[in-house]
């Protein structure tokens, strides 16, 4: 806890965040707290008066990178007031004491009081007009961070003090999603993680607070909602009779009662759940959100982790592989055109070959539309590190590859699956849409392999439009183009006027990482990096040497030596990688001066690591033409 307040005067603060959704519900909060004080939230790699590291300890790498974070922090602001909080904070403070003795550490049974250690850290001199002292005292929920200030809500709903504040010349929208956190803790406590643990027992928010949370984004332009917590499918309303292993005899009100009250008393024009456990995905739910669209997202991330019985055995899952599968059938039967997400962790302790293969054809069996793949990784604490048959790192690298080939794969076949044909093609998608390209039931689309002519144009598009779970920096992205579609104007049917005899050249089915590439290494964590965004294809992370305050390389995740071995097949591609830099042109407030994207082909371009990257470099002036 706070117990002083810096007399220099706060002006600038950053933000550095790892892990889950739940961290960035946090941390959204926290941002928009420090706007409402007059304070400019800078770039984290730019110097600031002061930093907030909100830290994860899912893995020992993220611990690691967590431990970084609050270093880097003290190399780029040397003076500032130094806040972290967060899951490694609460497991591990003696490791943050060390790496900064001078860092203020909050750890998550404190973090209740955040953003009130926040208004004591800036003072009462920096405190807004009209802003109570009732901020100060009372304890605020580890939530969403969406407070609602002075006398609450009035009549319509609406926020009744304003939402002003912010001083960094941002919009003060910078994502069209909203995470609202409705839930903390689990006590499931699965033999690899740490997380019941960093996080204590459920708890819930009470909907009347949440629904001023959403109240609170919709003021504030936000347009869709994604209810996020640790164990979100354990959401009692504030209050439940507790059963075994967190289960609840009876509930004050269930997750989809909530959801149905978002629809009944508010005007969101979206929501979605950002990962729930299969088992709490029951009947009462499926029905609300079917009931619910097109406002509810046809989308649902089901974690998974492994496709072998006795594999979710050990892990002390609460289902198994026939069990998923079943809860998948009957959201696909409830939800038309769902896209089924899921995570999968690879190399847990006993998984031999043939449980891995095993695994693996279940994974396959699916149709997933997109898979998040994480190595195993041994916390202690957990039961998982005292089990037999650790698995070694070379092995848990090509599962972790051959799943991500798969990955790659099935997302590029769900995508078709959900695609509207042009006339001239010969292979269309059913729909029940009537023929319209952005249907209910068929809400992305992109051209088949054999038409040239619509590939070029929508690629990039219907690489944005086929995401159906937010990655923070990007999300806006395919937001936007999904905002200009809206009309659901359908496909232009025209003859293309034939396609050549020639096949395309084909992207090839597997590119494993090189242990001599250094951005292999880097996405395979044999190295570190400051990551600013990542997903299942795409990451991106700070210049070592960067050459403006802002520079970032985005890389694929596959290894492609360079632009020349791009092939047509890589439009997909192309556009996630382009919608990265966007989204983190936007975050890191370099959009509305312009920034500067270069990508170098060969020794004589300048290209120095043969894998493909993009420089992202702003916020400062760049000359013409380049040297």
């Amino acid at each position: 806890m706070v117990t002083d307040v810096r007399p220099r005067p706060i002006r600038t603060a950053a933000i550095a965040n790892l892990g889950c959704k739940v961290n960035q519900a946090e941390m959204e909060g926290a941002a928009r707290r420090l706007r409402e004080r007059g304070i400019a939230v800078v770039d984290g790699d730019r110097s600031a008066d002061l930093v907030l590291v909100n830290t994860c300890t899912v893995t020992a790498e993220a611990d690691a990178k967590s431990r970084h974070a609050v270093r880097s922090a003290r190399r780029a602001s040397p003076d500032a007031a130094i806040v972290v909080t967060g899951c490694s904070v609460q497991v591990g403070r003696a490791a943050f004491t060390a790496a900064d003795p001078a860092a203020r550490l909050i750890d998550n049974r404190s973090k209740d009081a955040l953003l009130a250690e926040l208004d004591t850290l800036l003072g009462p001199g920096d405190r807004m007009e009209g802003a109570g002292s009732a901020l100060v005292d009372r304890a605020l929920p580890t939530l969403s961070g969406v407070a609602i200030e002075g006398t609450g809500i009035d009549g319509t709903g609406l926020v009744g003090t304003p939402i002003g504040g912010i001083a960094d010349g941002r919009a003060a929208v910078e994502r069209t999603r909203a995470f609202v956190k409705v839930q903390d803790g689990c006590s499931f406590f699965c033999t690899y993680c740490i997380i019941p643990t960093a996080r204590g027992p459920e708890r819930s928010l009470a909907p009347d607070v949440v629904l001023a949370d959403v109240w609170r984004a919709l003021a504030a332009g936000h347009r869709e909602i994604v209810l996020t917590g640790i164990n979100i499918g354990t959401y009692d309303g504030g209050w439940s009779e507790r059963g075994p292993r967190g289960s609840h005899r009876s509930s004050a009100l269930t997750l989809a009662g909530l959801v149905r009250r978002l629809l009944d008393e508010t005007p969101v024009e979206r929501i979605r759940l950002s990962s729930i456990e299969p088992q709490h995905v029951d009947d009462e739910l499926l029905r609300v959100w079917s009931d619910g669209a097109p406002r509810t997202m046809p989308h649902v991330h089901l974690p998974l982790q492994s496709g072998d019985d006795g594999v979710l055995r050990r892990m002390g899952r609460r289902y198994t592989a026939d069990g998923y599968a079943s809860v998948v059938r009957r959201a696909r039967e409830a939800i038309p055109g769902v896209a089924v997400h899921g995570d999968v962790i690879v190399g847990f302790p006993t998984e031999d070959d043939r449980s891995w293969q095993r695994s693996l054809a279940f994974i396959r069996s699916i149709g997933f539309a997109g898979i998040h793949v994480f190595r195993y990784s041994a916390r202690p604490g957990t039961a998982a590190t005292r089990m037999t048959g650790q698995i070694d790192e070379p092995a848990k690298k090509r599962r972790a590859a051959e799943l991500l080939a798969h990955a790659a794969d099935a997302r590029a076949a769900w995508a078709e699956r959900r695609a509207i044909w042009p006339t001239c093609c010969s292979r269309r998608a059913s729909t029940t849409g009537g023929g319209s390209a952005m249907t209910r039931t068929t809400p992305w689309w992109r051209p088949p392999r054999s038409c040239p002519r619509l590939a070029s144009r929508t690629s990039s598009a219907a690489s944005r439009s086929m995401r159906s779970t937010p990655v923070g920096a990007i999300a806006s992205s395919a937001a936007s183009w999904r905002r200009r579609h809206r009309r659901h104007r359908p496909v232009r049917r025209r003859a293309c006027g034939g396609h050549p005899e020639a096949e395309r050249r084909r992207m090839p089915a597997e590119r494993h990482p090189r242990p001599d590439c250094l951005f292999c290494r880097i996405v395979g964590g044999d190295l570190p990096a400051r990551t600013v965004a990542e997903d299942d294809l795409v990451l991106a992370f700070h210049d070592i040497a960067p050459r403006s305050p802002t520079h970032v390389l985005v890389i694929p995740k596959v290894h492609i030596a360079s632009a020349a071995d791009l092939t047509e097949e890589d439009g997909p591609l192309l556009g996630r990688l382009f919608a990265t830099i966007a989204g983190i042109a936007r975050d890191s407030g370099i959009s509305a001066d312009g920034y500067r994207i270069v990508g170098n082909v060969g020794r004589w371009g300048g290209q120095t690591v043969d894998h493909l990257h993009f420089h992202l470099m702003g916020g400062r002036a760049f000359d013409w033409p380049p040297g």
